[in-house]
């Protein structure tokens, strides 16, 4: 999604321009190297806008910034930084997918940029990157060194999906069965795709986190009930704090 444009020779390189055009798109000056800027590409099959869908309420539970899809038997869980809640993440089964929107430029998208920056830490971690071209776009195959419950070490195998909307991006983190089996992600990958965003308009810094809200029916969870971290995962968009953690059963 991004590139590098050749090195101008002198009789090219006047001072003072902003953008040039590299094969019919436009850059924007940054030293001898510039960065695509993209627009993001069609949704036809969501995530959805909440410009784009009439009831976004119907059939999702209202997280305030995400309308998550609601399926029988789902455990609904939101992950907390600071004081705001900035993640969701659906178990189903034996896998769970954590889904996080965050702003983004108006005509740019980000989700190129975005799996450099998280291939570039798992790597560094010793891990293992796969980049392919699955059912919901490109997206990141990940191996990611764990410790196992007896203490050696170990990989857990994890999906990074992410989709640019406009003036958001959305990202999910499949784990679990579905990270491995295809046939367990096609609901989960249904849950991504069935999102609505609600970006608001005030104004938001690129990559800032769209803040969720709790479900009126929410229910704690006690705090002697361990669950994965699924911020440990956030690469480049930031580490989250681990905090409270909530969960509704549907």
């Amino acid at each position: 999604m991004f590139g590098r444009r050749k090195k101008r020779d002198a009789a090219e390189g006047a001072a003072g321009e902003a953008e040039q055009v590299v094969d019919g798109v436009d850059t924007e000056a940054d030293g001898e190297a510039g960065r695509l800027r993209l627009e993001p590409a069609p949704r036809p099959d969501g995530p959805w806008d909440r410009s784009e869908v009439r009831e976004p309420g119907e059939g999702r539970v209202d997280l305030g910034g995400l309308f998550v899809p609601g399926v029988d038997g789902m455990e609904l869980r939101v992950e907390v930084a600071g004081d705001a809640i900035v993640a969701a993440t659906v178990v189903l089964r034996d896998s769970a997918i954590q889904l996080q929107a965050f702003a983004a430029p108006k005509r740019e998208g980000i989700w190129g940029e975005v799996r450099e920056e998280i291939a570039a830490g798992i790597t560094q971690q010793g891990g293992i990157i796969d980049e392919v071209e699955g059912p919901l776009g490109w997206e990141l195959r990940a191996q990611v060194p764990v410790q196992l419950p007896d203490g050696t070490g170990g990989f857990q195998v994890v999906r990074f999906v992410g989709v640019d909307g406009p003036r958001w991006f959305l990202r999910g983190v499949i784990s679990g069965q579905g990270a491995v089996q295809p046939q367990a992600a096609g609901l989960l990958e249904q849950i991504f795709r069935d999102t609505v965003v609600v970006r608001g308009d005030g104004p938001m810094a690129p990559r800032d986190p769209i803040v969720l809200k709790l479900p009126n029916d929410a229910q704690m969870v006690p705090e002697n009930v361990q669950q994965e971290e699924g911020s440990r995962f956030a690469g480049g968009m930031g580490q989250l704090q681990r905090g409270p953690e909530i969960t509704e059963v549907r």
